[in-house]
C-alpha cells in the first residue's frame, strides 16, 4: 500500500513538473516570437523613416505586441523576467512614435534601450534556468 502511494505521489509530481515546463515553454515561444518580430521591424524602419505608411503599419504591430504581452499569462517560474520583456516591447513602440514624429535622436535612444532590456531579459531567464527558443 505504501509503495502504491509513493508511486502515485511520484507520478503526480512528475506531471506537475512537466506541466510547469510546458507552460514556461509556451511563454518562452511567445516571448521569442515577439522579440524576433520586434527586432526585424526595428531593423526595417531604421533605413525607412521617410515611409510614413510603413511606419504606421509597424506602429500598429508594435501596439498589438505590447497589448498582448501585458495580458498574457506568465508562469511563476519566469515572472521576474517578464517586466524586461514589456520594456523591450514598449521601447519598440516608443521608437515608432519617434520615427513617425521625425525625431531621429529619440528613435535611436529607444532602440538602444530596447536592445539593453532584451539583454537583461535573456540574462534574467538564464539565471532562472531558461533560454529563448529559436523561432
Amino acid at each position: 500500500m505504501r509503495r502504491r502511494g509513493f508511486l502515485l505521489a511520484s507520478a503526480s509530481a512528475a506531471c506537475a513538473l512537466a506541466t510547469g515546463l510546458a507552460f514556461a515553454g509556451s511563454y518562452l515561444d511567445r516571448a521569442a516570437l515577439m522579440l524576433e518580430t520586434g527586432k526585424k521591424e526595428a531593423d526595417t524602419i531604421k533605413t525607412r523613416t521617410g515611409d510614413k505608411e510603413l511606419l504606421l503599419v509597424v506602429k500598429a504591430s508594435t501596439e498589438a505586441r505590447v497589448k498582448a504581452a501585458r495580458k498574457m499569462t506568465v508562469p511563476p517560474a519566469v515572472v521576474d523576467a517578464h517586466p524586461h520583456l514589456l520594456l523591450v516591447l514598449e521601447n519598440y513602440d516608443r521608437a515608432l512614435d519617434a520615427a513617425i514624429g521625425g525625431n531621429a535622436t529619440k528613435l535611436a535612444e529607444c532602440l538602444a534601450t530596447a536592445t539593453a532590456e532584451e539583454a537583461t531579459f535573456k540574462a534574467q531567464l538564464k539565471t532562472l534556468g531558461y533560454s529563448l527558443p529559436k523561432v
